[in-house]
């Protein structure tokens, strides 16, 4: 079963596993996000949560939890701002409190060719395999075994990597792990909308897919990537970003989660040039929007603090 219609070009280069992994911080706690829309004060939710160690019960909150499901109007208007400046291109946007149950959309919210930013689809797939006695981590696949395929797949993006933990895992049954999560995905198609995509890495930092230890080990894998490039490149001195990025023919993507001082929220963005080729004005997209989004969302960063 062939998938090359949806690939990006296969043979990137990419480096032998790192023997340690990273780790992050035992607990991650949620702040309150301001959220005002023409003129009056919106509250939003605090929740806290320990994504990397374990469920735990909730902290009372300061206010009534809500999920985010309003973006301030200065936001909102600078967005749409910049997506009207950038309307030679279809860009769509996802934003989502890692704590709330609601995402914010801008632009288009059609389904894009996810390129490789759906690797984490089957990372996690493959990880999910594992955790239910199917398959480990140490199986031989390909010159190498399953560990080393899964760091070179997203932390390198890797596309024969993808292909065969794709099919270890089967294309029905990824498929199947995709609804469970509540997402549409066809790995032969290759399609998600920024809000799917969101959903998935939600889901993933809260350490509502995988055990304490594989969340980790996959979020580590989507630090200090091949290309840091696009969010990463947006963000501000002292945010945390761990994304997956995409690229296929004019599709330019990036999907992260970005963590300050204990607040954390997914930001994904989907790019595609009509033309069919990718364009430097879809990076300068990202970033923008990137720099944008985090003034909003996290207090000002000063360097040193």
């Amino acid at each position: 079963m062939s998938v090359d219609p949806v690939l990006p070009p296969a043979g990137r280069h990419f480096r032998a596993p790192r023997k340690g992994l990273r780790t992050l911080p035992l607990a991650l706690l949620f702040a309150v996000v301001a959220l005002v829309i023409t003129g009056a004060v919106v509250f939003a939710a605090v929740r806290s949560g320990t994504p990397l160690s374990g469920p735990a019960g909730p902290v009372p909150a300061a206010v009534p939890e809500a999920p985010v499901a309003v973006a301030p109007a200065s936001l909102r208007n600078s967005i749409d701002s910049v997506l009207e400046e950038n309307s030679d291109y279809r860009i769509g946007l996802a934003l989502a409190d890692v704590s709330g149950d609601a995402a914010l959309t801008f632009g288009d919210q059609e389904a894009f060719t996810a390129a490789s930013t759906a690797k984490i689809i089957t990372a996690a797939a493959y990880y999910h395999l594992v955790e239910t006695g199917g398959a480990e981590l140490d199986d031989p696949l390909g010159n190498y075994d399953a560990a080393f395929q899964l760091e070179a797949m997203v932390n390198q993006s890797n596309n024969d990597s993808w292909l065969l933990l794709m099919n270890a895992v089967g294309y029905e049954k990824l498929t199947e792990y995709a609804a469970s999560i509540g997402v549409a995905y066809d790995p032969e198609e290759n399609l998600l909308t920024p809000a799917e995509m969101a959903l998935v890495l939600k889901q993933l930092y809260a350490g509502d897919l995988l055990n304490a230890e594989n969340t980790a080990q996959l979020l580590g894998f989507m630090q200090d990537t091949n290309n840091e490039d696009l969010i990463p490149a947006g963000s501000q001195a002292g945010v945390e970003v761990f994304h997956k990025y995409g690229e296929f023919a004019g599709e330019l993507h990036d999907a992260s989660v970005l963590t300050y001082r204990g607040s954390s929220f997914v930001l994904v963005i989907y790019t595609e040039n009509p033309g069919g080729f990718k364009e430097p004005g879809q990076s300068n997209v990202i970033r923008e929007l990137t720099g944008l989004i985090e003034k909003s969302l996290f207090p000002p960063v000063q360097v040193g603090e």
